[in-house]
């Protein structure tokens, strides 16, 4: 078993001018397409590198927030990403990533970075996992041998488990627009911090979309979503929570919480998205 296939998601080659060329394997997609919160995640390693070989004095900074767009759907392989230091302060500094494949621009992240949270407690921490256990239990069902991980092809490179009582669709059934799952990545992409920090990034995408406990399955095109990193996970399984607002007859948005085993707050997202159109 691969030890750190996430890490390689994050390494990239320097090629000049801001430019890197990086590798996103098959097993980082969703169906045949490379998944979104992998594709800003690999983007925050980008930006992350730029700024501190730009900028060395700002190498404490970290992308506390990632605002991307969706251009269009890569395949797994070869990606390049263009990225521009917009601004830089002693606090905050702006940085552009733009993911392309071949001549085709497929994402646009604007990243915002700044100083992650330490351990020090909130000053106020709304109840995030309610009953939740930190890791999954015994009638969790994990993906792999599973229906979802023959779509979700991201559990061959972590260890994923949904909550059953909350995805009534594994059932054929309806239920609340409301799902959550673990997931845990493999021990060497958990000893390097900052690539536990860019995993936690990508796992606040990691959700199936909630329309499915309404009997809306398919793709559902992510049209912007923002994400946040708050503070460094700590080593075990990721607790990733999914709800939603409101669900149109043409979009709705879903919101995703990333608690660490410590149920600490370390991402967030929320994203506006198409529904899944009936074949």
């Amino acid at each position: 078993m691969d030890d750190a296939p996430f890490s390689r998601v994050c390494a990239l080659t320097a090629l000049g001018d801001g430019r890197y060329r990086g590798e996103i394997g098959p097993i980082w997609t969703i169906g045949p397409k490379v998944h979104g919160g992998t594709m800003v995640a690999a983007g925050a390693a980008a930006a992350t590198r730029r700024l501190r070989e730009s900028q060395p004095d700002l190498a404490h900074m970290m992308p506390i927030a990632a605002a991307s767009d969706f251009l269009g759907a890569p395949e797994p392989g070869t990606v390049e990403y263009q990225v521009t230091v917009r601004k830089t302060g002693r606090q905050i500094a702006l940085v552009d990533v733009d993911m392309y494949q071949g001549e085709r621009l497929c994402v646009h992240t604007t990243f915002t970075f700044g100083q992650l949270e330490g351990d020090e407690p909130p000053q106020y921490a709304a109840s995030a996992a309610d009953d939740m256990p930190a890791e999954p239990f015994a009638a969790a069902q994990g993906y792999i041998g599973s229906p979802m991980g023959k779509i979700v092809h991201v559990s061959e490179g972590a260890d994923m488990a949904i909550d059953p009582g909350w995805a009534r669709f594994l059932d054929r059934e309806t239920g609340e627009p409301r799902l959550r799952i673990w997931i845990r990545p493999r021990p060497g992409d958990q000893r390097d911090e900052d690539v536990f920090a860019f995993f936690a990034i990508m796992s606040a995408d990691m959700s199936p979309p909630v329309t499915m406990n309404l009997g809306r399955f398919g793709w559902a095109p992510t049209v912007q979503m923002t994400t946040y990193l708050r503070r460094r996970p700590t080593p075990g399984w990721l607790r990733v929570i999914a709800t939603a607002r409101e669900i149109g007859p043409r979009m709705f948005d879903e919101d995703q919480l990333v608690l660490d085993a410590t149920g600490a707050v370390v991402a967030q997202s929320r994203q506006l998205a198409l529904i899944p159109q009936p074949r």
